[in-house]
């Protein structure tokens, strides 16, 4: 396939594109912001490897026109460029950007209307099975385990909790009774009263190198249940996002997930 990169400066960027490579897909177009290091540069001297003849430029419908699909890990106002641009040429596009709003996601779902977009807050199998086993625990579980989610990134992420966490969290409220309305605490200080039942705390550790960690707590009278996931690696992200345009190639328009891709 040929496939272009949004956001390929980035350590995911980077990552991405070391997958397509691997396996045996081609670039063929390259975008970042004009203030990325490495913006107007041949990308394949991101992975210090041989020329690709891919010039890292603004994204453009011409490189997208010319490619199978586009993968994105970026930021929420570039990726909403790019969603315009894959719709302007009806490619697929992959989404692996996090932190979007209402009216993003709003735009999102509308444009998957026109052509086939996998969003997802995390790209890797390990993870999305954290998301599905969330899922079976939530509805067999009631609301005398109280539920929190504690999650760590490096000191260079820019959204908090994240994508990851908001979806986890999105996995309890709608699968355990009663905690549909639940108050989403972010963070506790002070003298904040004990814990209700009704709420369901989200909490978030930024530091050094730390690829990226999720723990699900699921803590009752007398016993904790917890569901974790830890990534040592970006690889495991970007290897999963090239399988999800792998999927979608030749999908109809829709929007779809790694759920998708994994036969859930």
């Amino acid at each position: 396939m040929k496939i272009c990169i949004c956001g390929i400066c980035g350590r995911m960027g980077i990552s991405v594109l070391g997958a397509v490579l691997d396996r045996s897909h081609s670039l063929s177009g390259a975008f970042d912001a004009e203030t990325a290091a490495g913006f107007g540069s041949d990308a394949g001297s991101l992975i210090h490897g041989k020329k690709l003849d891919v010039t890292v430029s603004l994204i453009n419908e011409g490189d997208i026109g010319k490619s199978d699909g586009a993968i994105d890990f970026s930021a929420p106002a570039a990726t909403m460029k790019l969603v315009a641009a894959a719709c302007g040429q009806k490619k697929p596009l992959v989404i692996g950007t996090t932190g979007f709003g209402p009216v993003e996601k709003k735009s999102i779902a509308e444009a998957a209307q026109q052509i086939p977009i996998l969003l997802s807050p995390n790209m890797s199998l390990g993870v999305n099975l954290l998301f599905k086993l969330t899922e079976i625990a939530a509805r067999a579980l009631s609301t005398d385990y109280d539920v929190e989610i504690l999650e760590a990134h490096h000191r260079f992420k820019k959204d908090a909790p994240s994508g990851t966490a908001r979806q986890l969290l999105e996995i309890v409220k709608t699968g355990m009774d009663d905690l549909n309305t639940a108050r989403e605490v972010f963070g506790r200080e002070g003298l904040t009263g004990a814990r209700t039942k009704n709420e369901v705390g989200v909490h978030a550790l930024r530091g050094g190198d730390i690829v990226g960690e999720h723990t699900v707590y699921f803590s009752g009278i007398g016993e904790r249940l917890e569901l974790t996931h830890r990534a040592s690696s970006r690889e495991i992200l970007a290897k999963g996002s090239v399988a999800a345009m792998e999927y979608l190639h030749a999908k109809p328009a829709g929007l779809y997930t790694m759920y998708d891709v994994l036969g859930f």
